[in-house]
């Protein structure tokens, strides 16, 4: 399989004398049965005995299919880093950047990994590619707050040059910014009251100078109309430190109106932005491209793959079942079978040669 020789270079985590089982055995068989509907270390088990005859017409499976001890110890037991590097390293061979690719970064707790007597569940911050509808890379945290060191690390990783980076108001740091300019390419990010003085700047602005550009978009659809408009200011006069953000060339306001059909409510927000972009259409794409992370990761993540109620906590478990998820998530998507992820990964657990087909494929 191709996408293997991306995985099996991964230090194994046993000693020799407990290696009962080849580690490409087991990397495979956890793949494809995540890819096939699993969401335990039993059910993983089970999954290799039901298919153990097919499994072993391209597996040698030495001593039969690994329990879900192995599976746990195994995956609890390996490093997280050296795997997220494999799957960057296996991300990289497939993703096909274009100009102007919209790049998502955001995170999301794993709330079933919270241990009883313990505040914290693993938090895992992700990179979404929107044209390419890819997990480009992952990396954990232990809490939200500690995205903003966890994001120059994703960053780092990742190929970005002639993309557009979307990040909300946990990035907006000037550090990641300088960063992100680095890589070569541009970025739009929120601005909350977590920047007080940009915040204000920005409000301040919008009240004195008019807009030198300004984009409607109006949306149908699931029993609303939602309605927005993007204006932009390149005048930063007002912006005190403006020339400490790098390469900061407009600063943006974006009014949403959502009108509820049923109700006839309406209901109003106001949200504001720096980017390196001076094009109110292309802000605006950005802005509203940059929720396919919720909507097609964190929702189908949640939805198809159960993965908030997930209870693994030994080690590194939890972190390396994500990364197991998001490879199975890639190959879904990648495939053009016209069903849902949820309904691919059933077909993925009665037929063999579709989850070959997604294998190979990768």
């Amino acid at each position: 399989m191709n996408i293997l020789t991306y995985f099996v270079k991964m230090k194994d985590p046993r000693v020799e004398r407990t290696k009962l089982h080849k580690l490409e055995d087991i990397i495979f068989i956890a793949i494809a049965s995540v890819l096939s509907g699993v969401e335990t270390w039993n059910e993983m088990e089970m999954y290799g005995k039901t298919k153990v005859a097919w499994l072993q017409t391209f597996l040698d499976l030495p001593n039969g299919i690994p329990t879900h001890d192995t599976f746990n110890r195994f995956f609890s037991a390996l490093d997280s880093n050296e795997f997220e590097n494999c799957f960057l390293d296996w991300i990289n061979s497939i993703f096909n950047r274009t100009q102007g690719e919209i790049i998502s970064i955001d995170g999301k707790t794993m709330r079933g990994s919270r241990n009883q007597g313990c505040k914290s569940a693993t938090h895992i911050v992700s990179a979404w590619a929107d044209k390419n509808e890819l997990i480009l890379g992952q990396i954990k945290t232990d809490e939200k707050s500690n995205e903003i060191t966890a994001i120059p690390i994703l960053l780092n990783a990742l190929l970005l040059d002639g993309c557009v980076v979307t990040i909300d108001a946990m990035g907006c740091q000037k550090k990641i910014v300088t960063q992100i300019v680095s890589k070569k390419s541009d970025y739009i990010i929120a601005v909350k009251e977590n920047q007080k003085e940009l915040y204000e700047d920005i409000q301040d602005s919008f009240r004195v100078l008019p807009p030198i550009e300004t984009h409607e978009d109006i949306d149908y659809g699931h029993g609303r109309i939602e309605t927005r408009i993007c204006s932009i200011l390149t005048d930063l006069s007002l912006v005190e430190n403006s020339g400490k953000w790098k390469k900061l060339s407009a600063i943006v306001r974006l009014d949403r109106e959502k009108y509820f059909k049923s109700s006839g409510k309406i209901e109003t927000e106001v949200s504001y932005y720096i980017s390196s972009l001076k094009s109110a259409i292309a802000i605006e794409s950005g802005v509203r491209k940059h929720w396919g992370i919720e909507n097609k990761v964190h929702w189908i993540l949640d939805v198809a793959f159960n993965e908030d109620h997930s209870r693994k906590r030994a080690g590194n478990a939890a972190e390396n079942y994500s990364c197991l998820n998001r490879i199975a998530l890639n190959m879904l998507r990648k495939d053009n079978t016209k069903i849902g992820i949820k309904g691919k990964r059933l077909k993925a657990g009665w037929d063999n040669d579709f989850v070959f087909k997604l294998l190979k494929n990768n």
